[in-house]
C-alpha cells in the first residue's frame, strides 16, 4: 500500500487465510497505494442521535496484510495516539454488510470513480456498550435490554488495492504482535485481534 501523498512509499504482502476448507485471500500492502473532536463532545452526539433516531449499531472493517511473513493489521491513525478500523455507524434497518462496505467506500474509496469491490467474509468479533461511555464488553451485560453492538468483519482485499484515505488520517499497518495484550496503546477491541484471529490458519505467498 502506497501513502497517497508519496505513491513511492510502500508498505507490506499477500497472505491467504485458510479457515477449516474455506480460504480467504489477502494480498501485500505493497499492491495497495494509498493516499478530532474531544471523547465528551462524541457520547454528547450519541445521545443526541439517540433521542432522534434511537439506537445505532456499529460495524468496522479488519483488512490483513503481511510483511516478511508477519500479518499486519490496517488502522487508521490520527495524530500519534489514536488508532481506528475503517467503519462507523450504519443507519436503521440498513444490513449490516452492506452498510459496512457503504462505510469502507466512503473512508478508503478510490477519488477516480472506480468501484473498490469489498469482499466481506467472517465477523470476527462482537461488542457491546450499555450506555453512552467509552466501556465496551464482548458479552451483553447482565441487566442490558438494548446494548449497543459493534461488530467487527473480516474484509478480503483484492490482489491489488488503492485507498483514499481521508484528511488528517493516515493508513498504518500494524502487526499482531505489537497489538497483542496492548489496550493501553491501542485500546481494547484493537488489541483483542490477535486472540480473535488465532482460529485462522495463515498462508503466506
Amino acid at each position: 500500500i502506497l501513502n497517497e501523498t508519496n505513491p513511492k512509499k510502500s508498505m507490506p504482502r499477500h497472505i491467504t487465510i485458510k479457515v477449516l476448507k474455506r480460504t480467504v485471500n489477502l494480498y501485500p500492502l505493497t499492491n495497495c497505494p494509498f493516499g478530532d473532536s474531544s471523547v465528551a463532545a462524541r457520547f454528547q452526539c450519541m445521545r443526541e442521535e439517540y433521542d432522534k433516531i434511537g439506537m445505532r449499531r456499529t460495524v468496522e472493517g479488519v483488512l490483513i496484510v503481511h510483511e516478511h511473513q508477519l500479518p499486519h493489521v490496517l488502522l487508521l491513525q490520527l495524530g500519534t495516539t489514536f488508532f481506528a478500523l475503517p467503519g462507523g455507524e450504519f443507519n436503521p434497518g440498513e444490513d449490516e454488510v452492506e452498510g459496512l462496505k457503504c462505510l469502507m467506500t466512503q473512508i478508503l474509496g478510490r477519488q477516480d470513480g472506480v468501484l473498490q469491490d469489498w469482499v466481506t467474509d467472517d465477523c470476527v468479533g462482537n461488542w457491546c456498550r450499555t450506555n453512552f461511555e467509552p466501556p465496551q464488553y464482548p458479552y451483553i451485560p447482565a441487566h442490558t435490554t438494548k446494548p449497543m453492538e459493534h461488530k467487527l468483519f473480516l474484509v478480503q482485499l483484492q490482489e491489488k488495492a488503492l485507498f483514499a484515505v481521508l484528511k488528517n488520517y493516515k493508513l498504518v499497518a500494524s502487526p499482531l504482535f505489537d497489538l497483542y495484550d496492548n489496550a493501553p496503546g491501542y485500546g481494547p477491541i484493537i488489541s483483542s485481534l490477535p486472540q480473535l484471529l488465532s482460529r485462522f490458519n495463515f498462508i503466506y505467498n
